[in-house]
């Protein structure tokens, strides 16, 4: 496959597990994380659904520095169900916050970085850039060095659509968070999307 040639079908993925992503981003010397799902799944310690993709965080300003990292790879821009080729060298434009990845050997998609705000000792959310904490109070590490955010960030992003798998990583893990995790996603929920979120008595 050309480099400018389109990639695969958006449903071909066969993604790395985040062991296999943290290998690859051994030393890469910039802030990242695992997100999304698998990043409930970090924290509680076990697997608990399948995963169709995954998904790790970037500043946008580290993307670069990730694609270095991951070395032998193709790199297409994402938005609203398709994707376009990103020529090395070339940023993602602004407007779009994913970029998948490629593993052109194998034509299959390996990682979703999600593009966001935000540096090495702040964490802001992107759907809502007023919302912000120390990020070593929203990222934590596995016992084998993994990085992840932790659930009060995760299911902030998941708050909005409360898709089924999005309730079930709610009703798994909110008994598994602790008095403050609780009471800032209640507050980060509140000020994104209302307070009359039904997400929000539960976490009281």
């Amino acid at each position: 496959m050309d480099a400018a040639e389109p990639g695969p079908g958006v449903e071909a993925w066969q993604a790395w597990t985040p062991a296999e992503v943290a290998e690859r981003l051994a030393g890469v010397g910039v802030p990242w994380c695992v997100v999304g799902g698998w990043s409930i799944d970090l924290f509680l310690g076990r697997t608990t659904r399948p995963h169709g993709d995954l998904e790790i965080a970037v500043a946008r300003h580290d993307f670069a520095a990730i694609r270095r990292a991951l070395g032998g790879v193709r790199c297409h821009a994402a938005k609203n169900g398709r994707t376009w080729p990103l020529p090395a060298d070339t940023d993602p434009p602004e407007g779009v916050h994913q970029v998948w990845v490629l593993d052109p050997a194998a034509d299959v998609w390996r990682v979703d970085v999600m593009l966001e705000p935000g540096d090495a000792e702040t964490w802001r959310f992107r759907r809502d850039p007023g919302i912000v904490a120390p990020r070593a109070e929203l990222v934590a590490t596995t016992p084998d060095g993994i990085p992840y955010l932790r659930p009060q960030g995760a299911l902030l992003f998941k708050a909005t659509s409360r898709l089924p798998k999005d309730q079930h990583d709610f009703d798994l893990v909110v008994p598994r968070m602790d008095p403050p995790a609780r009471a800032w996603l209640a507050a980060a929920v509140a000020t994104h999307l209302g307070p009359h979120h039904p997400w929000i008595d539960a976490l009281a």
